[in-house]
């Protein structure tokens, strides 16, 4: 049995609590995870301010390298990390191998931006009187960043938090989901191997609702960065002050299918985009609008790809679709079914339940102000709906208070366009679907699905003050 410990100022520190960590396929407990108390937060955040002192004066080239030397100590410990993945998260063997690739983009695109971070000259001549001036600006690290980090992708995720901040010279006090904080406990001693400073990151394992006060509150804490629930995010807006923020949370990512769309060529993709991970993706599909046209073609070859997918063991190379993270998730997503059933809506396929596993479920005949429609599944359920014009389908849509990413399929470039210009989301995808996500590229939502963008040239922006320097050439 497996006892973590946290990692303070480049040290791993006992706890006197910890918990238990069970795999969320097989309910075997798989770790005794160290709790964190309020005092070893505060601790871990003075001990990233102390680093930051020496850490803001590395060079880009020294920062830079650090990071290229975590891409390549996870190239060679790719299988171990999948494997982690598939024990504490339930992801399938084939996903989790997915995310590692991602997760080593990610810290190589922000090794590249660490040498990438520029200013701008100002022209102050072309003010009246200032002749004699010119000005320039630049980018400066701001110190501690808190990053709490959710459960369905806990190394990537990570690494957009982590990868970003270092690439300035920011410091990280890290509290990884309460499920999944192995991976981020294996990243430690990557870092470590890798040459960052004693100090630059803190890892705090334990419980969110317990410790986010000081991660969120301390007055060494500079910038917040968290991915999660919406109703979290609001809390931590709430409280968080003049700090730096970013919130990413929540969608119900929607698709619009047009006549136009050949089926054949795009149906294993939307179903895949719909049961990756169980569903539990932030940008998973959750409403795919069809033109009536096609309604009838598009279900039915929906619903024979969804019947090839295989549910199972997330070891099992053959696996699809495994646990969803928590039996009570389960339970929750069982009453929604219930509730639409109850209210006319159609089970096409699907619905069925363990413990902890549910099937993939597509539904029909649903209205829109069900919750398997209006509010975030995180869960392999998806839901149909014919619409008559594309306007109709827009405001199908945009009839959300959520706007993550949102898709569209038409070969009628109009039409695409003006969905482009219509849907109301962080993100809108032509031509794929809605779960499309490359590491790069800015990441965030309207509405109540964030605050802030991703990505990491957008998040390097977010954590770091611009400067402004003027100098007066005659005195």
């Amino acid at each position: 049995m497996e006892e973590t410990k946290l990692w303070i100022n480049g040290q791993w520190e006992e706890t006197s609590n910890r918990y238990s960590l069970t795999a969320p396929y097989t309910g075997e407990v798989i770790a005794k995870v160290a709790k964190a108390s309020m005092k070893d937060v505060q601790r871990a955040i003075a001990g990233a301010h102390q680093a930051f002192q020496s850490f803001r004066e590395t060079t880009a080239y020294e920062r830079a390298e650090i990071l290229y030397r975590v891409v390549e100590i996870m190239r060679g410990r790719k299988e171990e990390f999948a494997r982690i993945l598939a024990a504490e998260a339930g992801k399938p063997i084939s996903a989790g191998l997915t995310e590692i690739d991602r997760t080593i983009a990610t810290y190589q695109f922000s090794a590249e931006a660490a040498k990438q971070s520029t200013g701008e000259t100002v022209p102050l001549d072309a003010a009246p009187g200032t002749k004699d001036r010119i000005g320039y600006t630049k980018r400066i690290p701001i110190g501690v960043v808190s990053a709490i980090t959710p459960f369905n992708f806990p190394f990537n995720l990570v690494a957009h938090k982590l990868g970003p901040a270092f690439a300035v010279g920011n410091t990280v006090v890290l509290k990884p989901a309460t499920q999944t904080p192995l991976s981020s406990l294996a990243m430690a001693e990557v870092f470590k191997e890798a040459g960052l400073p004693d100090g630059a990151l803190q890892i705090v394992t334990g419980s969110g609702s317990e410790l986010s006060d000081s991660l969120v509150t301390h007055p060494l804490v500079k910038k917040v960065t968290f991915t999660g629930s919406g109703a979290v995010g609001l809390k931590i807006k709430e409280k968080v002050g003049l700090r730096k923020i970013t919130l990413e949370l929540g969608s119900n990512s929607a698709l619009i299918v047009e006549p136009s769309t050949p089926i054949d060529q795009v149906i294993s993709r939307c179903v895949g985009g719909a049961f990756g991970f169980a569903g539990q993706v932030c940008i998973s599909l959750q409403r795919v609008y069809i033109h009536e046209s096609i309604y009838e073609e598009f279900s039915n070859a929906f619903v024979q790809e969804t019947k090839k997918l295989k549910l199972g063991d997330p070891f099992d190379a053959a696996t699809d679709v495994s646990a969803m993270i928590h039996p009570k998730e389960v339970d929750r997503i069982k009453n929604w079914i219930e509730e639409a059933k109850s209210q006319g809506a159609e089970v096409a396929i699907g619905g069925e339940f363990t413990e902890r596993t549910m099937s993939p479920t597509v539904m029909v005949n649903v209205k829109p102000d069900m919750k398997v429609v209006c509010q975030e599944t995180f869960a392999p359920i998806v839901s149909l709906v014919p619409y008559k014009t594309l306007d109709e389908a827009i405001s199908l849509v945009n009839a959300s208070d959520l706007g993550l990413n949102a898709g569209i399929y038409t070969n009628v470039l109009t039409d695409a366009m003006k969905a482009a210009d219509k849907i109301e989301a962080g993100t809108v995808v032509i031509n794929d679907i809605p779960t499309f996500r490359v590491d790069n590229m800015p990441y965030g939502g309207v509405k109540n699905s964030g605050y802030g963008r991703e990505g990491i040239k957008y998040a390097i922006n977010e954590m770091t003050e611009l400067k402004f320097i003027t100098i007066k050439t005659t005195i």
